[in-house]
């Protein structure tokens, strides 16, 4: 069996981080694995307080991970500090990870921020030039690329310059912003859209983290970057279209709708 890592923060209530990249990652068929950032209180209506582990715990998470089940794809997610952000760069590169999705979070669903400005220059530096694929949302993309994304022409231009800048893949998702769910994939000089189905379902919560565990669990299974967005593509979409509605606020995905029909 194939083996993926996720590194990311806890979401109590399920529906995002640690707990929905492990589900999506058992549903794609990959042994999951991970390693916790922080600790959230959370829950579909948002955050409300996030507890980080230290950055030497961080690190012997992963030389455990690694000197004993090697992963085959890592997924990263939240990185709330700028310490915790460099300790795990300096791991996956001592150990020599391949397959790294980058899930640049910085705000939740809900609205709430979950980085400061200083991590995120840090994010820049020492882990995006690592990833094989970024999976930024619009408002992160904006921020990675410094320009204001408004038409699908925009998101060529910032995944273009995103890019460019750390010599990585990037799949922008189109989302809200746009009224669409088209997502586009920038990767040596080339676009690809792909194209996906509007699903009027206000229960969103752990979209980002869901994709991108998924694209890492294709991944790792040894499918090419286009067919690791397919297919991503294509769970997420099962899961937002079996219409699980849980929470008072913005609800999770049903990550099971395989497994339950």
């Amino acid at each position: 069996m194939k083996t993926a890592l996720t590194i990311a923060g806890s979401d109590p209530s399920g529906g995002a981080g640690i707990q929905a990249d492990i589900k999506t990652m058992l549903c794609n068929g990959v042994y999951a694995m991970s390693a916790v950032t922080a600790l959230t209180a959370q829950n579909t209506m948002g955050v409300t307080g996030i507890m980080e582990v230290t950055p030497e715990f961080l690190g012997e998470q992963l030389d455990n991970i690694f000197t004993d089940i090697f992963p085959d794809a890592v997924k990263i997610g939240m990185m709330s500090g700028s310490a915790l952000i460099v300790k795990t760069a300096e791991k996956l590169k001592e150990y020599g990870a391949e397959n790294i999705v980058v899930d640049p979070v910085m705000v939740a669903t809900s609205g709430s921020k979950l980085i400061s400005d200083e991590a995120v220059d840090t994010l820049k530096e020492h882990l995006l030039p690592l990833a094989a694929v970024l999976t930024p949302n619009i408002p992160e993309a904006e921020v990675l690329s410094g320009m204001e994304v408004r038409t699908p022409e925009d998101m060529v231009s910032a995944a273009e310059k995103i890019g460019k800048s750390y010599r990585c893949a990037v799949l922008l998702k189109g989302g809200h912003q746009l009224n669409d769910a088209n997502d586009l994939l920038y990767r040596d000089g080339s676009c690809k859209w792909f194209t996906g189905k509007r699903i009027d379902n206000p229960n969103t919560h752990g979209t980002g983290c869901t994709l991108s565990s998924a694209i890492a669990s294709n991944l790792a299974k040894g499918y090419s970057l286009d067919e690791a967005v397919e297919g991503a593509k294509e769970y997420i979409s099962g899961a937002l279209a079996a219409m699980l509605d849980l929470g008072k606020g913005n609800g999770p995905l049903d990550h099971g709708y395989r497994i339950f029909g």
